[in-house]
């Protein structure tokens, strides 16, 4: 019998987020390790659900076989509590948080509340938890998950065959990359930059617009009210060949999240040697070295715009900007890789008890 796991996730596999991505790696390396892995696409809306989530997460579980392992994306915990309920003990269930849903930027006081104590009901009924960085094991432990649950499996990083040569542009090219959501914090952006229009930059934004779309309207009228849509760009969602060109092609990489459960796009840029202006929002200072870029407090334009200016000043932000990207370099070769991290998970799936009994269906 092969290695058998099951893994749930809202919706399709392919969406391009960082949790997704990451997702997507570690079923197509578990899969060429050997395991026979089984993807349940859940319908509906996540994370909090709604009677079409429900009904899907109810058939998914049903049909998975006694003794199973099951791995459930943390971005389902909370719509699929009740149904997780009703079948942890005849199911070997594990999670993968990425990042608690409770800490999402921009939920209400009593929708927060609802998270953590849905999240809280959930994971005490798993058998281990996943997590990306060691802040979110540390976040994770602070809400009831005991220490020895816990596995950090860290994203792996594709090698760049080339690095990225900071030219002497005339115009400085900021690069963002997320989803326009409120935890990225595209709005405090676009104030940092109404501040900098004396200096020269052009800012390219790529993530989806999609995922809240009353934000990201919001956010295009904010660069438009400002003054400041000509020199800033939302492209909306990217594939890999299209985002390596906007990585080779970048000045800065810039990131205002308020909170990043890892922040694999950081990783991604390090990668690349650009230098890194961001946040101190949750595991960023872990996933950004000393000496690589600037980062901020979250939320604060006008620090975000301080340290932007620094950068684009002349003569002196370009001998700053090589300096950061240097040690960005040095940093980014010594990234894991992807088969790092899957070799690291399978340890993880082994420690939590797995074994050639689990059941698995015949289909992939």
């Amino acid at each position: 019998m092969r290695r058998a796991l099951h893994v749930v996730v809202p919706g399709p596999l392919e969406q391009r987020t960082g949790g997704y991505l990451y997702d997507a790696r570690m079923v197509a390396g578990l899969r060429e390790a050997g395991w026979q892995v089984v993807v349940h696409n859940l319908e509906g809306l996540f994370p909090a659900g709604d009677k079409v989530a429900s009904r899907s997460i109810e058939l998914v579980f049903a049909a998975i076989g006694d003794g199973s392992w099951v791995l459930i994306d943390g971005l389902a915990l909370v719509a699929s509590v009740e149904v997780v309920e009703r079948h942890a003990k005849r199911l070997m269930l594990l999670s993968l948080v990425h990042h608690p849903l409770s800490d999402e930027t921009g939920l209400a006081a009593d929708e927060s509340s609802l998270f953590l104590t849905k999240e809280r009901r959930a994971l005490r009924l798993m058998r281990g938890v996943i997590v990306t960085s060691q802040f979110t094991s540390s976040r994770l432990q602070r809400i009831g998950v005991q220490q020895g649950r816990i596995r950090i499996v860290v994203p792996g990083t594709d090698p760049v065959m080339h690095r990225v040569k900071q030219l002497s542009v005339e115009v400085p090219r900021l690069l963002v990359v997320g989803s326009v959501i409120p935890r990225k914090g595209h709005d405090v952006l676009i104030r940092a930059l109404s501040t900098l229009r004396m200096q020269p930059w052009h800012c390219v934004c790529a993530g989806s617009l999609d995922r809240d779309r009353c934000f990201a309207d919001g956010i295009v009228t904010q660069a438009r009210e400002v003054g400041i849509s000509k020199r800033i760009k939302f492209i909306g969602e990217c594939d890999s060949s299209t985002l390596e060109q906007l990585y080779a092609g970048a000045s800065i990489f810039v990131l205002p999240s308020y909170y990043e459960g890892y922040g694999m796009v950081l990783a991604e840029a390090l990668a690349y040697g650009l230098p890194i202006v961001s946040t101190t929002g949750g595991a960023i200072p872990e996933t950004v070295p000393s000496g690589t870029g600037l980062l901020v407090a979250p939320g604060d334009y006008q620090a975000l715009a301080h340290v932007l200016g620094r950068l684009l000043d002349g003569e002196a932000g370009s001998a700053l900007r090589r300096r950061y990207a240097k040690v960005a370099h040095e940093h980014g070769t010594k990234l894991p890789s992807w088969s790092t991290a899957i070799k690291t998970m399978e340890k993880s799936l082994f420690e939590f008890g797995w074994s050639n009994t689990s059941a698995c269906g015949d289909d992939e």
